[in-house]
């Protein structure tokens, strides 16, 4: 008995609701994306970084600071890793002191310092985001990882910077309020063509 063939329409009708199985099951699992970034490569991660620092010491409170204006202040700030970026913002918040209420960060064994401001760094870094329809090609060989075809997706790069402190002197220790400052640059995925929503310019 010869083998039974199938019909040639059958077949593409099976071939063609596979596709559109792995295609929808492909957009499904790519419906939304988040990533940390753990370096500062780039001009505009570095500035997405500082300018979120720059938005976070831009809400210090009065209230908390106006009673040590004219003081000098130790300074002792602590974030999950050692690094030049902890450093940054531990400048920029002596700078802002200074500034606006004219406390002087001073080293540590300054006797001339009777109060000490303890910062707790949150976050320091970058944050990206994909949301929305997009077809992931990081399987295909030969593609990069993060290779894909936007269908229509919203994808979001946001500079964070978040802390919190406390202010101990003469007995007595004021808490003050996690303060949050974020920068972001997103941008409108297309198939062909990405479009800015908003810049940093």
């Amino acid at each position: 008995m010869p083998p039974r063939t199938e019909n040639p329409a059958s077949m593409i009708g099976r071939l063609s609701r596979t596709f559109s199985l792995v295609l929808a099951l492909a957009l499904l699992s790519g419906c939304a994306a988040r990533e940390l970034q753990d370096n500062l490569a780039g001009a505009t991660a570095q500035r997405l970084v500082t300018y979120a620092i720059e938005d976070l010491v831009s809400q210090i409170p009065e209230a908390d600071f106006a009673p040590y204006r004219g003081q000098a202040m130790r300074l002792d700030s602590h974030f999950i890793a050692e690094d030049k970026l902890r450093n940054y913002a531990d400048q920029r918040l002596a700078r802002e002191l200074l500034q606006r209420f004219d406390i002087r960060i001073v080293d540590p064994l300054d006797p001339e310092a009777r109060f000490s401001l303890s910062v707790f760094y949150t976050a320091l870094g970058t944050d990206q985001g994909l949301l929305g329809f997009y077809l992931p090609l990081g399987a295909v060989p030969g593609m990069d990882d993060n290779t894909r075809i936007n269908l229509i997706s919203l994808e979001q790069f946001h500079g964070v910077a978040e802390m919190f402190y406390f202010i101990d002197g003469e007995d007595m220790t004021r808490q003050g309020p996690r303060l949050l400052g974020r920068t972001r640059t997103d941008a409108l995925g297309l198939p062909i063509i990405t479009i800015p929503i908003s810049s940093l310019d």
